[in-house]
């Protein structure tokens, strides 16, 4: 073992703006709905190719569609994140049609159904220990098979994660699986540096999704004002697209930012042209973790 290095190998990042538009390809896994369907539809709104993947085959050519929609190109791969035969296969049709990979989105997750249950975790189902695999696990897995055709070229790794990976959110799976991968984005960022490409983790906000305002409507009091102070499921993908196309990208790389705050640095708007607020004061921020490298 060596000792620890100064600094974490992130450099400066300056010269690396890659831009979006009609030459940029994406992966956004678990994209057949929610924050997934919505970040692959703002990339492909840059003209971007997604490769959208998911278990579900209408919900993704649905995702599919909407990007061909705004202008980019949608490519639906029906996709189950837990199996490694078929991650492996997802990523070989990449290098088979493009040869590189310029973003990957880690946002599969398997959510389970009575996760916002106000109960202890012992008496939740035992599976909610799925989101480990597909989850953390997964976007291991995803990150190992995309990164040579990312290091082709240089590009970006984004998780999507919550606030749950610094306070107590949905119970202690959810939180593990949400801390767990804002560190794996951060040591995935120490190894991919030299390569040029950015690593980041997104605390995003209360999203707009179907899931999450059926679950406000039937319990509007539960969460307070939270609940008046939504994001679109869009936002994600639209500080990613400025993320990749941002000259100096590579100093955010190894971070876990909340995306709300990353959204007003980088100058970006939500579809209905507000900036959403960060829910720092209320729930924290990300940890900071230690620059030393050991190997």
């Amino acid at each position: 073992m060596s000792a620890p290095a100064k600094g974490t190998g992130k450099g400066t990042g300056k010269g690396t703006g890659k831009g979006t538009g009609k030459g940029t390809v994406a992966v956004v896994t678990g994209a057949s709905r929610g924050a997934g369907a919505g970040i692959a539809a703002a990339l492909a709104a840059t003209g971007a190719t997604v490769y959208v993947t998911g278990r579900s085959e209408d919900g993704i050519a649905r995702t599919a569609a909407e990007c061909d929609r705004r202008g980019g190109a949608g490519i639906p791969v029906v996709c189950d994140h837990a199996e490694d035969a078929a991650v492996a296969a997802l990523f070989d049709r990449v290098r088979r049609e493009h040869g590189r990979l310029d973003v990957l989105v880690n946002n599969a997750i398997a959510l389970p159904d009575g996760l916002t249950d106000d109960r202890p975790f012992w008496e939740k189902p035992l599976a909610h220990q799925r989101m480990f695999d597909v989850g953390l696990r997964s976007s291991y897995v995803a990150a190992w098979h995309a990164a040579p055709l990312l290091t082709v070229g240089g590009g970006l790794v984004a998780h999507t994660s919550s606030f749950g990976g610094g306070c107590y959110l949905h119970g202690p799976a959810y939180g593990s699986v949400k801390a767990g991968v804002d560190k794996l984005a951060h040591d995935l960022a120490v190894d991919l540096a030299p390569h040029q490409v950015a690593v980041v983790s997104v605390w995003m906000g209360i999203l707009r999704t179907e899931r999450t305002l059926a679950g406000l409507a039937r319990d509007p009091g539960r969460y307070g004002e939270l609940a008046a102070r939504t994001e679109s499921p869009e936002l994600t993908g639209r500080i990613l697209a400025a993320l990749l196309a941002h000259p100096e990208r590579m100093r955010w790389s190894g971070r876990t930012v909340i995306g709300a705050e990353l959204a007003r640095e980088l100058g970006v708007t939500d579809t209905d042209g507000s900036s959403p607020p960060s829910h720092r004061e209320m729930l924290g921020g990300p940890l900071e973790f230690n620059p030393a490298v050991v190997r």
